[in-house]
């Protein structure tokens, strides 16, 4: 029998800290720590990093201001696309929730190609043998059981996770604290020839990388107690969170190797994410470094749930309102998730990692390194319109909020996003190894061919049904 919440997502299921560390774990802190880290090191400019995160944390703070300012007069788990509704209207909003399917989509799947590839290496070292994409799939199945039933479950297991994570880093940042690194706590890292030296593009972007899923706390808002507290709180906490974290783990992984030492050490191993473990190891001790390999897994899984947990939420919108098949915005009568969408998307995942594995291609360099950048090229999108959409919506709206929040910071943040966006997008093929060929044509074209089928999906429910347009990105009581 259907309850009482027939058609609604489970309301006053989350609280602050449950809705801060499921977007957080979207941004898995470890493997930003032990994955992406020695990359930006290597690759971005070096010792530079930790001021390159200042940077990025200010200009997600910006981001933040108008997102949140939003947020009180916007109470919809749509999210950038209930925005686009309300500040530039039904079409738009239609081009961002199609992008947001394909975008949280391709980020999914490529973690689904990471998390196998690292699984089998870190259990491999156990003795625990096994093909890579045997586990991805147990991964899809647990997360998509997970997504099935109700969101304060898989609150519950993010909640964990990520505090462990947390704890790992920290205890390894702390012994190297206490040690005084390899030649003394140097608080040099703001030296403007460390921050502009190098691939500064490439640093930002490594660094952008780890607050991806920070933006999804209004896809929450509709399961959230009191939301327009809660929302705007969580928003801003897990911005400082992340950033913090960062600057000062990153920092730490600079003293802990020395300033000097930092480029040769990380180019001369044959894999880069080893060395924060080698950092482990050194200045805590073998058992902790292999906890934190542990962990590296748990964290991936965490950022798997998390991106379930949005694709599911943004299929139910859609089909909410219009722009779906009617069958995705229906809830489960018991748990009241968005189980349709959840089932689809494990779904998804199934086939795309069937087509990977059986073409015998590689978990990390392909399947994850091709398809994740779509999803982050599609975020940036996503973020630059949701600027726009917040100074538009103000500007005919009654309000009291200042002109700082509703103006200034919306444009500096989506100027920094439109032009991540548009640099991502013309070298997609240098970032992902794609140089020269036609996927590197084909997969950034697929965020503006989303965009695209979005805006042609909205012109159309705009034609059959103009009273369903017209409530596009209302709230949900």
């Amino acid at each position: 029998m259907t309850g009482a919440g027939s058609n609604q997502l489970r309301k006053n299921s989350l609280g602050l800290i449950a809705v801060t560390f499921m977007v957080i774990s979207a941004a898995a802190p470890l493997t930003g720590v032990a994955g992406a880290m020695p990359l930006a090191f290597m690759l971005g400019n070096g010792a530079g990093i930790p001021a390159t995160f200042v940077f990025v944390t200010l200009v997600m703070l910006a981001f933040a201001a108008g997102y949140v300012t939003m947020s009180r007069y916007v109470t919809n788990a749509g999210a950038f696309y209930a925005y686009a509704a309300r500040g530039l209207g039904g079409r738009v909003a239609g081009a961002v929730a199609v992008t947001a399917l394909v975008a949280y989509n391709a980020m999914q799947f490529g973690l689904i190609g990471l998390f196998g590839g690292i699984a089998a290496g870190i259990f491999g070292s156990f003795g625990l043998v096994l093909p890579w994409w045997i586990w991805s799939l147990l991964a899809i199945l647990l997360v998509g059981f997970l997504g099935y039933r109700q969101v304060d479950l898989s609150a519950k297991v993010l909640v964990f996770v990520v505090a462990l994570e947390y704890l790992v880093v920290l205890i390894v940042d702390f012994a190297i604290l206490g040690k005084g690194g390899a030649n003394g706590l140097a608080l040099n890292f703001f030296d403007a020839n460390a921050v502009f030296s190098g691939s500064l593009t490439a640093a930002v972007l490594f660094c952008l990388g780890c607050f991806i899923g920070f933006e999804a706390t209004t896809i929450y808002a509709e399961e959230a107690r009191d939301p327009e507290k809660t929302i705007p709180r969580a928003t801003y906490l897990s911005v400082l969170m992340i950033g913090i974290f960062f600057i000062f783990t990153t920092w730490l992984m600079i003293v802990g190797i020395g300033a000097d030492k930092l480029l040769p050490t990380i180019q001369g191993l044959p894999d880069p994410s080893t060395f924060f473990f080698d950092l482990a190891g050194q200045y805590a001790g073998g058992t902790i470094a292999n906890i934190a390999g542990i962990l590296l897994v748990s964290s991936l899984f965490a950022a798997l749930s998390a991106f379930h947990n949005y694709i599911a939420r943004y299929s139910y919108v859609a089909g909410r309102e219009g722009l779906l098949p009617a069958v995705f915005g229906r809830t489960h009568d018991i748990h009241q998730s968005p189980h349709v969408g959840s089932v689809t998307q494990t779904a998804g995942a199934l086939i795309v990692l069937a087509f990977f594995a059986g073409l015998g291609l590689d978990p990390v360099l392909n399947m994850f390194t091709w398809i994740s950048q779509i999803g982050t090229l599609g975020v940036l999108g996503m973020m630059t319109v949701t600027s726009v959409a917040v100074i538009a919506f103000f500007r005919r709206t009654d309000h009291t909020a200042s002109a700082l929040t509703t103006l200034i910071l919306p444009l500096v943040s989506g100027l920094v996003m439109a032009a991540l966006f548009v640099y991502i997008f013309l070298h997609f093929g240098d970032l992902t190894g794609t140089t020269g060929g036609v996927l590197g044509i084909v997969l950034p074209s697929l965020i503006p061919i989303a965009a695209i089928v979005g805006y042609l999906v909205a012109m159309r429910l705009q034609r059959v049904d103009p009273a369903r347009f017209a409530r596009m990105g209302h709230n949900q009581g």
